[in-house]
């Protein structure tokens, strides 16, 4: 028996070598409580992590298409991963948790077939409200964020018209809904759901840090390219939100909702443990 592994995270890098904020930032919130980490470049290396090894992942998001790897070798491999840790937790009381993350969640919708993925008419991308569901009110990982609470939110596609047959056969639970259009007759978005007690992911990135994007957007080139591309009063808005220090602005969801699930995650895995010693 391996005490150190409730302690060690694999990353899974689907990042395909494109320089990023997010990696950063999941290293120090997995270092912010305690943990270790080893990180596996998925899509560029076809790296996978030994099953046996881990017992806590978190699948990042990633660029392009959730439809980009198709045939190929990593995708396959990836999906194969995923197939492991969802029969190891079948057959064994101690546990595998994963969180998938944007593009990552995008895959897991696929891989589970629990809904639609398709190209939004325009990306989405900035600071915007997440609702938590009725059953999102009441999960151990969400019930204690504002309703709403804000999240860092940069996608071209998304997930809606779950297949609620398919989530139930599962365990799995809807979590959180994008934030309310009245105006747009448009079916809202899925930004979280539970695919089982350990097994959940958001459409959003829980690892945005909002003092690094801040720092990031400032720059000129990138402010520049911003506005080119949305708007200037996008990109204030934007940077307002940065700003926000209450608990339910990105900064709580920054420093809550990871660290939550790592902690979680870990407790689970040492009470097991402790039962195994008895």
């Amino acid at each position: 028996m391996s005490f150190t592994r409730a302690r060690k995270v694999a990353i899974l890098d689907l990042y395909n070598g494109v320089s990023n904020l997010g990696m950063k930032n999941i290293i120090h919130l997995i270092q912010s409580v305690g943990m270790e980490y080893d990180v596996f470049d998925v899509r560029a290396k076809n790296e996978i992590p030994e099953v046996e090894k881990y017992d806590i992942y978190i699948s990042t998001g990633g660029p392009g298409s959730p439809f980009d790897g198709e045939g190929s070798r990593w995708e396959s491999d990836y999906f194969y991963l995923i197939d492991e840790l969802w029969n190891h937790n079948q057959q064994n009381e101690r546990k595998k948790h994963v969180y998938f993350i944007c593009h990552s969640f995008q895959m897991m919708v696929r891989f589970f077939d629990i809904g639609e993925i398709y190209k939004r008419r325009s990306m989405s991308f900035g600071i915007f409200p997440v609702h938590l569901t009725e059953l999102g009110r009441r999960d151990s990982l969400f019930r204690n964020l504002a309703d709403p609470f804000m999240v860092a939110d940069f996608r071209y596609y998304q997930m809606t018209h779950p297949n609620i047959p398919n989530i139930e056969g599962l365990g799995g639970a809807i979590l959180a809904l994008e934030k309310i259009r009245p105006h747009v007759n448009l079916e809202r978005a899925i930004m979280a759901m539970r695919i089982s007690p350990e097994f959940i992911g958001t459409q959003f990135h829980p690892e945005a840090s909002p003092e690094g994007m801040r720092i990031y957007y400032a720059q000129p080139e990138k402010r520049l390219e911003i506005i080119k591309q949305h708007g200037e009063v996008k990109y204030d808005g934007i940077m307002d939100k940065l700003e926000d220090q209450n608990s339910d602005s990105i900064l709580g969801t920054y420093e809550y909702l990871l660290p939550t699930f790592l902690i979680q995650a870990k407790n689970q895995i040492l009470r097991f443990e402790d039962r195994q010693l008895v």
